[in-house]
């Protein structure tokens, strides 16, 4: 059975190792301590907890077939005449997009400026990653 320490959880889950610790202080989330004593997750409550936290309405998403929505801050906007590229930082992740320079400007999008994300895609690679 896959087991995540305290760390390992928070950094999956894009929070701080004290949240995970006060959730698991609370019984929002299971957890168990291995034989030195620290605490762990296991993988699947670990996965069932996050399913649950992503399944909570994100505020001002209005309605929407797309399911994967990364919120971020915009690190980066590159323009020409015609098109741009927003880069947003999503937790550790660097998302890039490219739209119309007038997409930008309309969306009133600026470095420092929080953005949100959605991608809507058939085809999706999901590779195993080695801790």
């Amino acid at each position: 059975m896959t087991t995540f320490r305290i760390g390992e959880a928070a950094e999956l889950l894009g929070v701080s190792a004290d949240t995970v610790r006060r959730w698991i202080d609370s019984g929002r989330l299971a957890a168990s301590r291995d034989d030195q004593g620290h605490r762990s997750v296991s993988g699947a409550d670990l996965a069932a907890f996050a399913r649950e936290r992503a399944s909570a309405p994100d505020a001002g998403s209005g309605t929407s077939s797309a399911r994967n929505r990364l919120r971020g801050i915009v690190t980066a906007i590159t323009k020409d005449q015609v098109m741009a590229q927003v880069d947003l930082q999503v937790g550790p992740f660097r998302v890039v997009s490219l739209m119309s320079r007038e997409a930008v400007d309309e969306l009133g999008l600026e470095v420092g400026s929080l953005g949100t994300a959605v991608v809507k895609s058939t085809n999706v690679v999901v590779e195993r990653a080695d801790r």
